[in-house]
């Protein structure tokens, strides 16, 4: 390999691929020219529904420092800025004398288009643009069925992935890194809450690189070789917690994979590889069906007969909707910024087929609230519980909140932790109190209706209702 250019100079644009490790444009950089200036611009009005929330800025903030400490432990910095990327790149190669921008590829439609607007913008100005896969697995087109169409079922997608090239290693973080302190510190961008509802957060999390590698073998020591049967519990320790990590780059998905592989996990680690590719999944279907942002899939779904009620909205919002553990998943969001993926689903269908809401407004609350608010999870996510989306669940399937409460948290102790006023219930009643009999509410210091809301749907008649939508769309 032949040495850098002597004076040759390189920004490496970071967005969201926050980590020195398996960083392929960092990587190329590093190799090519002498000098490397690490620079992450805040332009969140150009990215549409990929801006981040108010949870996912408290994490930026915080994954910005972590980003910045490493990058001075080997003689570099972080260049903060604000402004529409392609004239902040400009002036920024013209400041230091960069003949080049390096980043890697991020995959939402809005970014894509605004990267295509700033790549052709530079190439014109005479600067050389380079951009790499970071984020995922396959590079999006590379999975496609015989006919060389898109995906739509999770379950071909994943066996087409397992039958295809290896994903290359992933590689080392360099040791050190072309000189370039910046003068520049994330609080410029005020990303953090003025208020203090994210409290919670700091407690339960440690955005940064290092905290993702933390994270990860923790996860292997305690929770692989499990996973298959923990990962349904929500106050069971039986997830990774690495999406936060996974969305903003602080690890790479062939990191992940490569540690899964090596560790003893048997079929936890099988389970749990199927999730990475669910999340590779979700980012194919937004790169061929980019419209699924705001769009269902099955375009049936315009003239959905979904209900208008903001109280009903607020109440699920606010975890008052008197249904125990989705009103304990709607706290935990709240006062966690993170949610157990079983209870997401059961937040999802009460809202879509119980309430009969439209999934976007759920969508909506999660990208504002979700420390790992991701685009295309997201829409993956909520589409396959509405029934609207790829390999979406069937239209008869509608969680019962009560029976998947007794089910998964038959001791109540995840109802308990997030809804303290349920606390002195016994568990025969803890996902149904509004069954309770008089004396047990008494006994337990209960008063329906004011300590805890009485349901703002009867389950039985938010089934029959949804059904009956079902019934009167699908004959239209």
């Amino acid at each position: 390999m032949s040495s850098p250019e002597r004076g040759s100079c390189c920004l490496l644009w970071f967005r969201r691929d926050l980590r020195l490790t398996d960083n392929p444009a960092l990587l190329a950089a590093c190799r090519r020219y002498e000098r490397v200036v690490p620079v992450y611009i805040d332009s969140s009005e150009e990215e549409g529904d990929s801006a981040p929330g108010a949870a996912s800025r408290w994490w930026l903030h915080h994954a910005l420092s972590a980003l910045d400490e490493s990058l001075r432990a080997r003689a570099s910095g972080l260049l903060v800025l604000r402004g529409p990327a392609r004239q902040t790149l400009l002036d920024l190669c013209r400041d230091v004398a960069a003949t080049a921008v390096y980043w890697n590829r991020l995959y939402d439609p809005d970014i894509v288009a605004r990267d295509r607007h700033v790549q052709s913008r530079l190439a014109a100005a005479g600067v050389e643009v380079a951009s790499f896969n970071a984020s995922l697995l396959h590079e999006p087109g590379v999975i496609a069925t015989g006919k060389g169409e898109p995906y739509r079922l999770f379950t071909p997608f994943w066996k087409a992935c397992r039958a295809a090239t290896a994903p290359a290693l992933p590689e080392a973080a360099p040791d050190m890194l072309p000189a370039f302190v910046a003068g520049t510190h994330v609080d410029v961008l005020d990303l953090l809450p003025h208020r203090g509802w994210d409290a919670g957060f700091a407690q339960r999390w440690r955005p940064g690189e290092a905290g993702a590698l933390r994270a990860l073998s923790d996860f292997l020591a305690c929770g692989l070789a499990d996973y298959s049967v923990l990962r349904d519990y929500p106050v069971r320790s039986g997830t990774s917690r690495l999406s936060p990590y996974l969305h903003f780059g602080e690890i790479g998905p062939r990191q992940v994979l490569q540690a899964c592989r090596a560790a003893p996990g048997g079929s936890g680690a099988e389970a749990f590889e199927r999730q990475l590719y669910w999340r590779e999944f979700a980012h194919h279907l937004l790169v061929h069906f980019p419209h699924t942002a705001r769009e269902a899939l099955d375009a049936r779904f315009a003239a959905f007969p979904w209900r208008d009620d903001d109280g009903d909205l607020a109440a699920w919002q606010c975890g008052a909707t008197g249904i125990p553990i989705v009103d304990a998943g709607m706290r935990e969001l709240w006062q966690s910024g993170w949610m157990h993926n079983r209870v997401r689903m059961l937040v999802a269908s009460v809202l879509t087929k119980s309430l009969l809401l439209p999934w976007q407004a759920g969508a909506d609350w999660f990208r504002e609230t979700l420390l790992d608010a991701d685009l295309a999870c997201n829409t993956l996510g909520w589409q396959w519980t509405a029934g609207c989306g790829a390999d979406a669940a069937p239209y008869f399937r509608v969680f019962n909140p009560v029976l998947q409460g007794e089910r998964f948290d038959a001791d109540g102790d995840y109802v308990r932790q997030w809804l303290p006023e349920l606390a002195a219930l016994p568990a025969a009643y803890l996902h149904r109190p509004w069954e309770a009999p008089a004396a047990v509410l008494d006994e337990a210091g209960i008063v329906l209706g004011r300590d805890y809301p009485l349901p703002r749907v009867d389950l039985k008649f938010g089934r029959e209702r949804a059904l009956a939508a079902w019934v009167r769309f699908r004959a239209c």
